[in-house]
């Protein structure tokens, strides 16, 4: 209480005066003991964003043991808002289907055309609806350490499980600035590291990861480069996802991954989860292969987008710079989709070909 009355002594006598408006004498009167909101004039005041009683908090240990997770994808609204009903039922598929975790705004989720406010929005929106079901790891990574430290302090504010941190892009850092950077957001909360240099034109070489393993919330690595690479963290006891999925099932069974971070998975959960959970399947892995292919002719999400709009999950619409697949491309989606089995796939609409003038592209 005594800290308490001396804050209050402090904040009156700090309070700034302002001119008041030339208005009527009666206003005055009325409003002469006015004074602005204290808690906006506390000098050096600092609310601090994270806390270490979020609901649904968890551990590292707990993220280590997951096998299937999806990168899943944002629908949008014509006017390019989410559409926050079709991402429900994509997030009740996906639980349904077996899948553990999600990541989200993460690439396939377009997490890169999102404003902070919408990322940490549909991070809180996810855990809020779906937290006691499935863990939910918000990509709160950023190339800015500051920004990455900001946007993860708020992601574990409104309960996130876990962060994904991508090293610095555009602007690369030395190896000891990778280091200083994924050391600022360890502290915070359990953490998974996204290693995918032909994004961000940067590796992650296993000298920075070795020293960043001695915290204990470092839950494992995204890796992209490669079986090799994941079989040499396996083998010195650090958790490793794979992130393509067309090596993901080699990955699993015979390079030691504890699974996948996926983007197929979006489309056949269920068979992904087969992959990941049944022992060694390799004509299950060969059927699915022609699938990841072409979902991955052009850049992430541009496949998984055309898919789902042509599967009537979601609407066809397109948040620039990403535009739809061609129509040849639209065709063997459909063929593909017959060969593995409707019955397969997300949604319970028929697969069709949608023509050019079906999608909304937003600007």
């Amino acid at each position: 209480m005594a800290i308490l009355k001396s804050y209050g002594v402090r904040l009156r006598e700090s309070t700034p005066q302002f001119p008041r408006p030339n208005l009527c004498d009666n206003y005055k009167r009325r409003n002469v003991k006015w004074r602005s909101p204290q808690a906006a004039v506390i000098p050096n005041f600092h609310l601090p964003m994270r806390s270490f009683e979020v609901k649904n908090r968890t551990s590292a240990d707990n993220i280590k043991s997951l096998r299937l997770i999806t990168a899943i994808k944002t629908p949008y609204l014509p006017d390019g808002r989410f559409d926050l009903e079709a991402y429900d039922d994509l997030m009740h598929m996906q639980i349904e289907n077996g899948a553990e975790a999600v990541i989200v705004g993460g690439t396939t989720g377009e997490g890169q055309l999102m404003s902070w406010d919408e990322h940490i929005m549909l991070i809180g929106h996810t855990v809020n609806c779906f937290g006691g079901s499935i863990k939910v790891i918000g990509n709160t990574g950023s190339n800015s350490t500051r920004e990455a430290i900001h946007a993860t302090e708020q992601g574990f504010a409104v309960g996130m499980h876990a962060a994904l941190h991508i090293n610095p892009y555009y602007g690369k850092t030395s190896l000891d600035g990778l280091i200083s950077h994924f050391d600022s957001v360890l502290p915070m909360g359990p953490t998974i590291i996204y290693n995918v240099p032909s994004r961000t034109g940067q590796d992650i070489p296993p000298h920075v990861i070795n020293n960043v393993a001695q915290s204990p919330n470092l839950a494992g690595i995204k890796e992209c480069v490669g079986n090799d690479r994941i079989e040499q963290y396996t083998g010195n006891g650090i958790v490793v996802w794979s992130g393509n999925d067309d090596q993901c099932h080699d990955a699993r069974w015979s390079h030691g991954a504890t699974g996948v971070i996926s983007v197929t998975s979006n489309l056949v959960p269920g068979l992904m989860r087969e992959l990941m959970f049944g022992g060694k399947n390799p004509s299950l892995n060969a059927k699915l292969l022609p699938l990841i292919e072409w979902l991955f002719q052009e850049p992430n999400p541009v496949g998984l987008n055309t898919a789902l709009a042509q599967l009537g999950v979601v609407r066809p619409v397109f948040r620039l710079p990403y535009v739809p697949l061609p129509l040849e491309k639209r065709v063997e989606f459909v063929n593909l989709v017959k060969e593995i089995g409707r019955e397969n796939f997300v949604g319970k609409n028929d697969v069709q070909v949608l023509d050019d003038d079906d999608f909304i592209l937003v600007g």
